[in-house]
């Protein structure tokens, strides 16, 4: 199970996309920081201009001519623009950015439980349909055994035809059972296989989840109140809305930047040029602007109180997810102990039932019967026995606690803050950190 687990959290596809789209939304703190920054450009302008006058009178001696010429300017220089002051905006943006990656951080994390508890379910359906598997085929070899009983006792006048039919029915029906038990084991493995990247060989349960189970309900309840990775996402997506608004209503309040230019334009024609150079302080003051930007404040204002009711939302549906976790965990170890009885008492009815069927006081139906009791209570005993551990990791899971620390595996840890104090403040460069 631990080397399930572990194989699942680094190198499930699911994962890796989560993980691939956090490192996305941490690109968006350089981007916000980079409205502040300051941008330059260098020109480069080239023009030919052609002149030609008719009819000119010159005003010394009253004569009229003609004349025409040529002029082919070359303009090179530089530009900037550093804003000096935007309305806060930036400031609120960037604030916006930062919660947005630590929503994004929580979703990771959700994900990851969410990969775990599909790896450990998995993992779980291949060691119970591996164990039906079994269980069918020794039904399958034990009525096989039956109608072969039932010919050799009709061969000598002790049973009847009906007996044989009465077995072979029951053999066919083994073995259609024994079949689609096969094929529900080749699924499982597929699935497991898809999920944690590993073949399922002589899977063994490793793991013992029962001590880091809640003890109560009530502390369940609280753990995944303060601790649930989708509660804690919300939360932040909160204020993701709110430093939204603080960003929009900025665009109320002036804005000051500086900007910059220097150049030279050659007169290709003459080899002259001239220089220029000119900085420029500029104030806009909003006065009205058709009201879009109050549309989108307003808009915004409606997004934080949705985002608001969201944490709501989530806190009672994770609470409703507690709630049937615990009582599911609870069913399944009832259950495992009324299987495990059920199974007991079976074995010594097929048992009793063989015997008195040698010395006729049963019939070979009495056996078939009390053969399928005892495979339907074997079964019913391993699929308990799979629900319990199931349960188990899905309670975990609904307390925001199924994570690679809580189960103690051995993996290197994905750590999302490298990503991010690598990009957030970056002022240049295309590769990303890992080289790409």
């Amino acid at each position: 199970m631990t080397d399930s687990l572990s194989s699942a959290y680094s190198n499930n596809p699911q994962l890796n996309q989560a993980r691939a789209q956090l490192r996305s939304i941490d690109e968006n703190v350089a981007i916000a920081k980079s409205a502040i920054r300051p941008q330059v450009f260098a020109n480069l302008s080239a023009s030919s201009q052609y002149t030609s006058l008719n009819g000119v009178t010159a005003a010394s001696t009253g004569q009229r001519f003609n004349t025409s010429g040529a002029n082919n300017p070359l303009t090179v220089g530089m530009s900037f623009t550093q804003p000096i002051f935007t309305g806060f905006q930036t400031k609120n943006t960037v604030l916006q950015a930062k919660s947005a990656v630590r929503a994004q951080r929580e979703l990771l994390r959700d994900t990851e439980q969410a990969v775990l508890l599909d790896a450990a379910t998995a993992f779980q359906d291949v060691i119970q349909n591996a164990s039906i598997v079994r269980l069918r085929q020794s039904d399958v070899s034990f009525l096989d055994e039956q109608v072969k009983a039932s010919k050799d006792r009709l061969e000598v006048g002790e049973g009847t035809r009906t007996d044989v039919s009465q077995a072979e029915a029951r053999y066919a029906e083994a073995v259609s059972d024994l079949n689609f038990a096969e094929a529900s084991l080749a699924s499982s493995k597929a699935t497991y296989r898809q999920i944690t990247g590993l073949e399922a060989r002589d899977l063994v349960d490793n793991l013992n989840l029962a001590p880091k189970l809640p003890p109560s309900l009530n502390g369940s309840l609280a753990t995944a109140q303060d601790a649930h990775p989708a509660i804690q996402s919300a939360v932040h997506n909160v204020d993701v809305a709110l430093f939204n608004v603080k960003a929009l209503s900025g665009q109320f309040l002036p804005e000051v930047s500086v900007t910059g230019q220097a150049g030279r334009t050659y007169d290709t024609g003459n080899a002259d040029y001239q220089d220029s150079a000119q900085v420029s302080l500029n104030v806009d003051i909003p006065i009205y602007q058709g009201g879009r930007v109050s549309a989108q404040v307003r808009q915004a204002k409606e997004d934080l109180g949705y985002s608001r009711i969201q944490v709501d939302l989530l806190r009672d549906r994770v609470r409703q997810n507690v709630v049937a976790s615990w009582s599911q965990y609870q069913s399944s170890v009832a259950s495992i102990q009324a299987a495990r009885t059920g199974v007991f008492a079976q074995q010594l009815a097929l048992q009793g039932v063989i015997e008195e069927q040698r010395v006729g006081q049963r019939t070979t139906l009495d056996v078939l019967n009390a053969q399928r009791d005892l495979v339907s209570a074997q079964v019913t005993l391993v699929q308990a026995e799979r629900n319990k551990a199931v349960a188990a990791y899905a309670l975990l899971s609904a307390t925001g606690q199924l994570g690679v620390e809580k189960l103690g595996l051995r993996v290197v840890r994905y750590q999302p803050t490298q990503h991010y104090e690598a990009v957030k403040d970056k002022w240049y460069g295309l590769r990303t950190p890992d080289g790409r």
